[in-house]
């Protein structure tokens, strides 16, 4: 008897899901151009983080390391050597000294650190290639490039 009761209730459930008629329309212009496309990828908004390359005479100012980037520098090679190597770089930036240390790219942020080793954020790299947006004048506003060190591995 629960069985047929059972039989009885699914018979009716699919007997009024089949008399439903569902009608899909999937638009095949774009609204705003009435262009059809096969894919909506936005177009880019803005060209590809640009990692400095140092010139390959530029000698290694080890002169002006301080403590932390020496031991931020052992923490790095001591696990296996990033592609590209790892790099760090001095600058000037809104008036203070600041160290700039390159990302290997697959979306990871680059690292920007004052003299105390602090970090004052990143300026490029992740998602975006933006950075974390807290200095988004970075590029522009450094001055005084000198690469300090390079994972000569």
């Amino acid at each position: 008897m629960r069985l047929s009761y059972s039989l009885l209730l699914a018979a009716a459930l699919l007997s009024g899901a089949a008399c439903s008629r569902v009608d899909v329309n999937t638009p095949t212009t774009d609204p705003n151009t009435g262009l059809a496309k096969p894919f909506s990828t936005p177009a880019p908004t803005s060209a590809n983080t640009v990692v400095p390359v140092p010139n390959d005479e530029m000698p290694l100012d080890t002169t002006r390391r301080p403590g932390w980037l020496d031991t931020r520098i052992q923490q790095i090679q001591s696990k296996r050597q990033l592609n590209p190597p790892a790099q760090v770089y001095r600058y000037e930036y809104r008036g203070q000294t600041v160290y700039y240390e390159t990302t290997s790219g697959a979306d990871q942020f680059s690292t920007l650190y004052d003299t105390a080793g602090k970090v004052l954020c990143h300026p490029d790299g992740g998602l975006t290639g933006k950075g974390d947006g807290n200095c988004p004048d970075f590029e522009k506003r450094r001055t005084g490039g000198v690469l300090v060190w390079t994972d000569q591995r």
